[in-house]
Order: structure tokens, then sequence, then C-alpha cells
């Protein structure tokens, strides 16, 4: 049984920073701490939790899709 991809509503970045971050983290094997310094650089404050929470929640679907 699949589970449903998941929604990015009620999320305060839009969906194309959150597969960013999720994608750097996993894409370059960074911490969180590293991806919210690089998103930093580019003007984007959001804190290491959150792309926790985004890995957490996001991260599965993307693996799949890197492999």
């Amino acid at each position: 049984m699949n589970k449903p991809t998941p929604s990015y509503q009620r999320h305060r970045f839009p969906p194309e920073i959150i597969s960013h971050a999720v994608w750097l983290y996993h894409r370059f094997s960074l911490s969180f701490r590293e991806v919210e310094e690089l998103l930093a650089k580019r003007g984007i404050t959001v804190t290491y939790e959150s792309v926790r929470q985004w890995y957490q929640k996001f991260g599965p679907d993307y693996a799949k899709k890197l492999t």
C-alpha cells in the first residue's frame, strides 16, 4: 500500500524552496545547519529545525527519486 505524497499546504515557504533544501541535504550529504547557511547566502532565512522537519516529511519521496 503506497502512502500519499505529502502536501505542501500550510507551509510558510513555497514548494520550490522546500524541495531545494531537501535536495541539497540528500545530494551533497550536508548537515541541516549547512543547508541553513547555503539558503541564508541566497537570502532565504530558514532555521535548521525547519530543514530537519522538511527532511522528515518530504525526504523519503526525494530519496526515491534520486536513486
